[in-house]
């Protein structure tokens, strides 16, 4: 078997590549000129014996498999060298450095800055940052190392990528505070009786989908009067009276952005909850911030002591 030969500089050149897929930019980040990280990649991909990057014309750089494969590795070969002087001197030492963490856009409100807050004041020295956005982008995100966890819905995931369920978290129905369902928000509410009004649709990749199969579950089709890609932008429209509509998050309070509450009613049909995950990379072996970060959501969610 031959050896290869590369650097943990040549690592550090690339990762900082594949966060920003600019080799220009990658220059002024890591403070060297470009020519110094061009070379690095270069001998780095020899010394791999494959290309890391595709070339794209005017529009930076992309990793290819065989990168994201070597990202992942490098993300925790990196995090250990970095140890390095602890682990001589036993004495342990504080978690440094960044992670990125996806959260899916109408879980961030929720979730985001209570974890922000927690992970802070137990690991100061870790820069902690969320990339957020919809299932598929925080999937592909995943696979292009642009993060090494997200916080996503157990919706068009692939089997491969290991997960961890934080939260089983129930649909429930909101109308406006002048519905006539409303005058009573303890009873539950059959999505038989509201087929006919106007739904307010949550219009995101593979959210809409499982709101959909909801209805097809119940037997009836919803009257779609409006579609919204925010979720705070459901709830303003249907506290204006605009329509009913069908969520899984609920506030502490019914006041929504348009200055009018929607009441909460629960559901008469037992229908599927929607699983909060915490999700890793195919392939891919946590680093001790990832750890560390999974221990807090594990608190906060309740699911250790």
């Amino acid at each position: 078997m031959t050896t290869r030969s590369f650097t943990l500089v040549q690592l550090r050149y690339f990762c900082t590549v594949a966060e920003l897929e600019n080799m220009t930019e990658a220059a002024a980040a890591l403070k060297v000129t470009q020519s110094t990280v061009s070379s690095a990649i270069s001998q780095l991909e020899h010394a791999m014996g494959v290309r890391l990057f595709t070339r794209l014309h005017r529009r930076g750089l992309r990793l290819t498999p065989a990168g994201r494969r070597l990202l992942r590795s490098s993300l925790v070969l990196l995090e250990e060298a970095d140890r390095l002087p602890e682990t001589a001197r036993e004495d342990g030492g504080d978690l440094v450095g960044e992670l990125a963490v996806g959260v899916f856009a109408p879980l961030a409100p929720f979730r985001a800055p209570a974890i922000l807050e927690e992970f802070e004041r137990e690991h100061p020295g870790v820069h902690l940052s969320f990339l957020e956005g919809d299932q598929e982008f925080l999937r592909r995100a995943l696979r292009d190392g642009k993060c090494e966890l997200a916080l996503m819905y157990d919706l068009g995931l692939g089997a491969e990528l290991p997960r961890r369920v934080l939260q089983r978290v129930p649909p429930h129905v909101i109308v406006a505070a002048g519905h006539p369902l409303a005058a009573d928000p303890e009873r539950p509410v059959s999505l038989r009786a509201l087929a006919d009004e106007p739904f307010i649709l949550l219009d995101l990749p593979h959210t809409r989908e499982y709101y959909l199969s909801v209805f097809k579950m119940c037997g009836i089709a919803p009257v779609i009067r409006h579609r919204a890609s925010g979720y705070e932008t459901v709830r303003s429209f249907v506290s204006r009276g605009h329509g009913y509509s069908v969520l899984n998050q609920r506030l502490h309070h019914d006041l929504t952005y348009a200055g009018s509450p929607v009441v909460r009613l629960p559901m008469a049909e037992e229908l599927p909850p929607i699983e909060v995950l915490l999700v890793r990379a195919a392939g891919s072996r946590p680093t001790l911030k990832a750890r560390a970060f999974e221990e807090v959501c594990l608190r906060l969610f309740g699911l250790t002591g």
